[in-house]
């Protein structure tokens, strides 16, 4: 049974025919394109770095990425592809957006950033047919990650899990939030699972992986990433319930178990979701429903209503949006809205016409997650890890490829 680190579809080099196994330079530029999605900013680090410092590594991850990435496709071939097409047309209403409210050079650079992002994207759809070699690119980049959450828990359990933070895990070595811990967690974690339930990975591999990933969520806290991930397992698994015997059990077993949960451990599980906050303060969101309540109610120019106020720092009046349909629309306007719906609506039918395949269900798995998360974390807008995520599962619902010797090394 091929585990995650290796490749489950048959190859012939000297006939041309079925899938051919990128280079591994390509799962490189990946790597580089997680490492600029990171961000930099967030807990207080174990090692004294100046942010700056951090800002130069992810941006200089991302000019890597796409050198890398042209390299290896210096024809510049280019696989049609709708989810990067839509994205694509995003850019440009945010460079009208930016350009029209004049909101300076970090709008600009955000602009310049995605523009980046996407073309190393474009470059890279030479590989995207449909096969999982990017979902296995997208679990060793962000287990990667988490093994720096892990060293700096061992190392300095104190900055790991800050007061300041409610004692929720951050990233001590690499400054990570509790939120961005739970999603890189989850999502390894649901991937490993998906593959497993597939019958792509076997049981130790799983076990080393996932287990591990999930105890990452429990520490962090994260109830986006929890929701996502049980959400997205269930999609997933129900996907492969037809044809795999694995994923039915599954299924059973996990309603099972999620009964006897909520019956016997009701108190704790409450208590876990709450994280010490009173009713109200967990009914309104932690405060998020304040700021979407002023940002909405906010006037707007028609310009601003329908392309936005430009790229920011996804806050308003000071305070951080915590929505990703909402930072769309206050950054991009009901243009930028209805392109996200768009690319997300093409991905969901793509994936509901295609047959049942390990494939279809990792893509399953991601969709449903970052609809999931998209409710209270931002990134739908923006270069960020949600896009890398839903670019794993374009790569995923790609055409695979017809006999030809073109893609061949």
């Amino acid at each position: 049974m091929a585990g995650p680190g290796t490749s489950s579809a048959p190859t012939d080099r000297l006939a041309g025919t079925g899938p051919v196994d990128p280079p591994k330079l390509v799962g490189v530029a990946w790597a580089l394109l997680v490492v600029n999605t990171l961000g930099s900013q967030g807990a207080q680090t174990f090692l004294p770095v100046p942010q700056p410092v951090y800002q130069l590594v992810t941006m200089g991850s991302l000019l890597g990425a796409f050198g890398l990435a042209l390299v290896l496709n210096p024809r510049v071939r280019l696989r049609p592809n709708a989810y990067l097409l839509l994205l694509s047309l995003l850019l440009v209403v945010s460079v009208v957006a930016t350009v029209g409210q004049e909101v300076g050079f970090g709008g600009l650079f955000r602009c310049w950033r995605l523009a980046m992002f996407l073309a190393t994207l474009w470059l890279l759809t030479r590989w995207w047919d449909g096969t999982l070699a990017f979902v296995r690119y997208h679990i060793r980049g962000y287990a990667a990650v988490l093994v720096t959450v892990v060293v700096g828990l061992v190392v300095a359990p104190g900055l790991a899990l800050p007061e300041t933070y409610g004692g929720r895990l951050t990233g001590a070595l690499w400054p990570l939030t509790p939120p961005q811990v739970g999603q890189y967690a989850a999502v390894v974690a649901g991937l490993t699972l998906v593959l497993w339930l597939s019958r792509r990975t076997d049981h130790v591999s799983t076990l080393a992986i996932a287990l591990p990933a999930v105890g990452l969520v429990l520490l962090s806290y994260t109830r986006t990433a929890t929701l996502g991930l049980v959400v997205g397992l269930v999609v997933a698994g129900v996907s492969l319930a037809l044809t795999t015997s694995r994923a039915r059990r599954f299924i059973a077993g996990a309603a099972v178990t999620g009964a006897l949960v909520a019956v016997a451990f009701a108190g704790a599980v409450q208590t876990w979701f709450l994280r010490g906050q009173d009713e109200e303060n967990f009914a309104n969101l932690t405060g998020r429903q304040k700021v979407w309540d002023a940002l909405l109610g906010a006037e707007r120019t028609p310009s601003e209503l329908a392309f936005g106020t430009g790229l920011g720092n996804k806050s308003f009046d000071g305070l951080p949006i915590d929505s990703g349909w909402l930072a769309v629309y206050q950054e991009q306007g009901l243009v930028g809205v209805a392109i996200v719906a768009a690319f997300l609506l093409t991905l969901l039918a793509v994936a509901f016409l295609r047959p049942p395949s390990p494939a279809r269900a990792c893509a399953v798995f991601l969709i449903a997650y970052c609809l999931m998360a998209s409710y209270t974390e931002v990134g739908l807008g923006d270069a960020s890890p949600y896009l890398l995520h839903l670019a794993v599962a374009a790569s995923l619902l790609g055409p695979h490829p017809t006999p030809r010797t073109e893609l061949t090394r």
